[in-house]
């Protein structure tokens, strides 16, 4: 039976789960259905900064579980606290706490929204350095409006009771106290619930790799953070020519046909002529000797960068005035310079 609490909505059996796809979210939504919570789920999907598996994984989960699954892209609000995040960033330029305060509130909103009366999370007391510490999971909590109605039920032992806790909703006995880095207690839970598929727990987040973090702070310093920019980010290798110039290196063909759809009015393009290999795009304002020096370095990144001549093709979207450059590829140290 639903009870009501002072100044809060009436306490039921249905929950928001935020399901990122990864372990303990799975164990965390699979934990409220054991107890007989009635549960919706909910993704956010950040392009370039996910903790867990993303959207196909989330996706995976939520039809294993035989519950619904509402993703939703909040990709330009990320972006927009990315560039102050009020309780700043990791180790390397990730927001961790903000991150979870954004997607909590939107959470409340969502949960309000489907008459649902608490969230659960899988979050694990210790877990992560930044944003699982105790004083970490208070502070998320206050900030984003849910103190009280976020569960965190694979640590909630260790934690505060909830009000589904306090009202009799959850039975707090049922819940666990697992706690820190180490995986056996998940591992064990899994088999016990018969949970065979997850990601690896290796994934997650680009803004805690150091490669990429160093990209973003280039694109900080040099053009400012858009979604276009980051999203350009994830692609090939990186090389800056001056403050207004940078030149993108596809690795492959998947990345040939992801960085296509990124070329704009103004990009100068290149490729091979006469042979298969990468794409590649100069952004900015670029002089002929720029130009001349972009076609070297992408053919430095080609199987044929050993041949005394390449044939180069270089052309500006929109324009059917394509050219051939004939080029000496530069050496790795030339390359090396000039790489992000």
């Amino acid at each position: 039976m639903a009870r009501k609490i002072a100044g809060q909505q009436k306490v039921n059996k249905k929950a928001v789960v935020l399901l990122s796809g990864g372990l303990d979210s799975i164990l965390a939504a699979k934990l409220m259905l054991e107890l007989g919570i009635d549960i919706a789920c909910v993704t956010y999907i950040i392009e370039f900064a996910m903790c867990g598996g993303g959207l196909m994984a989330a996706s995976s989960a939520a039809e294993a579980l035989g519950v619904p699954l509402k993703a939703v892209d909040i990709t330009a609000e990320y972006v927009d606290m990315l560039k102050k995040p009020e309780h700043g960033y990791g180790a390397n330029i990730n927001p961790c706490i903000d991150c979870k305060i954004l997607m909590l509130k939107k959470a409340k909103a969502y949960m309000e929204e489907t008459g649902a009366s608490f969230l659960v999370t899988g979050e694990v007391l210790g877990e992560r350095p930044m944003s699982q510490r105790r004083d970490a999971l208070n502070i998320i909590e206050k900030n984003a409006g849910v103190r009280g109605i976020l569960l965190r039920p694979l640590s909630a032992k260790l934690l505060p009771p909830t009000l589904p806790e306090t009202e009799g909703i959850v039975d707090r006995e049922k819940l666990l106290d697992i706690q820190g880095r180490g995986r056996k207690p998940q591992l064990e839970l899994a088999k016990k619930f018969g949970i065979k598929e997850y990601p690896n727990p290796s994934g997650g987040c680009l803004l805690t790799d150091p490669g990429f973090t160093k990209r973003v702070k280039d694109l900080i310093i040099h053009e400012g953070l858009t979604v276009e920019g980051l999203r350009l980010l994830k692609i090939g290798r990186h090389f800056r020519f001056s403050k207004y110039v940078k030149l993108i290196v596809s690795r492959d063909g998947t990345e040939n046909d992801a960085l296509e759809p990124l070329i704009r009015e103004g990009d100068v393009c290149f490729r091979l002529k006469d042979h298969g290999g990468p794409l590649a795009i100069l952004r900015g304002t670029s002089d002929e000797k720029i130009i001349m020096r972009a076609a070297e370095i992408m053919a430095r990144h080609t199987k044929y960068r050993s041949e005394r001549s390449l044939d180069v093709l270089c052309w500006r979207p929109g324009s059917s005035d394509a050219r051939v450059l004939v080029v000496k590829a530069a050496s790795m140290e030339e390359a090396d310079k000039l790489r992000i």
